[in-house]
């Protein structure tokens, strides 16, 4: 018989305890970053594993919220950073592309909720210098823009999950980006184009398009969560969803967050309504093709086109 002294029983329960602890202090997101740089030729290329590594811990280890969230419970997200030029000033001209997703209510299926490809995003970098960011300024658009998009990642998640729960998060991407209007890079101005973090954030927080927060919650929450328990239900729900952004884009037609919302689910929503019967496909295919005209040949497929 094993026998445990009062000194061992107390420090197996600290153990227990800390390690419990530590579970619930996980941060938020579990990103996966790559960086690549096909056209950079005749440099050290060890500079960009480096890179890929801090932002990958800059992503990973920043406490983002005042959450708790368990180890199963980060968010799934990744960035892809595609370097086209990088001088010997340490800067970059670069694309960067962010996806993220969330797990559907007892399925092993997960429904992407952004694949945002920001094209400006030039920055500078100098090797092992530690990526220093502050809430309250503006410090460079490397770090400004990884946790601008770090806070639309936790927004679009919270949201997809109770009404209107990201809206802080999408205020502090919006904070990001007044911070930044004196930034030389390009990307943080409303003049700057139409896909970029300036309109990104404009629209999330815009009151005339607050309608969007109840797209995500009535897709994700009240239309796929329930599906494992009624089908017809959570595809119903589905459609109320598109008949909210419908009014949304009444008020805003083509906004960008429109186009963000149909580039992550429009084979998603070929997949939804492919089952459905006659009547409400035609409906589905009716909205979707007043809505995201970009993909009509997808939506085809719902009135039996090949």
């Amino acid at each position: 018989m094993i026998k445990f002294s009062m000194n061992r029983v107390v420090l197996l329960f600290m153990l227990l305890v800390l390690s419990s602890y530590q579970l619930l202090q996980a941060q938020e997101l579990n990103c996966t970053v790559q960086v690549n740089a096909p056209q950079v030729q005749g440099q050290d290329k060890q500079v960009f594993e480096t890179l890929k590594k801090e932002i990958t811990e800059f992503m990973n280890n920043t406490k983002w919220t005042g959450d708790q969230f368990l180890n199963q419970e980060r968010i799934e997200c990744s960035i892809m950073i595609t370097v086209t030029e990088h001088n010997m000033s340490d800067e970059f001209t670069a694309a960067i592309q962010v996806q993220t997703r969330r797990p559907v209510y007892k399925s092993s299926y997960n429904s992407t909720l952004i694949n945002f490809n920001d094209e400006n995003f030039s920055f500078k970098y100098v090797e092992f210098e530690p990526l220093d960011y502050n809430e309250q300024t503006f410090t460079s658009t490397l770090t400004s823009a990884l946790a601008f998009y770090a806070n639309i990642i936790i927004g679009l998640d919270y949201d997809s999950f109770g009404p209107s729960a990201g809206v802080p998060y999408f205020q502090k991407a919006q904070n990001i980006v007044t911070n930044a209007q004196m930034a030389k890079e390009k990307g943080w101005k409303a003049f700057e184009g139409t896909r970029n973090r300036y309109w990104l954030a404009e629209n999330l927080n815009n009151v005339q398009m607050k309608g969007m927060h109840d797209v995500y919650y009535g897709f994700h929450r009240t239309g796929l969560d329930q599906m494992h328990q009624n089908v017809v239900e959570g595809r119903a729900a589905i459609m109320e969803a598109l008949g909210t952004l419908r009014k949304v884009n009444m008020e805003k037609p083509g906004s960008l967050i429109i186009q963000t919302f149909f580039a992550a689910k429009a084979d998603e929503f070929v997949n939804i309504f492919s089952e459905a019967n006659a009547d409400e496909k035609s409906r589905a295919y009716t909205l979707l093709n007043e809505l995201d005209p970009t993909n009509i040949n997808k939506y085809q497929k719902l009135t039996g086109a090949k």
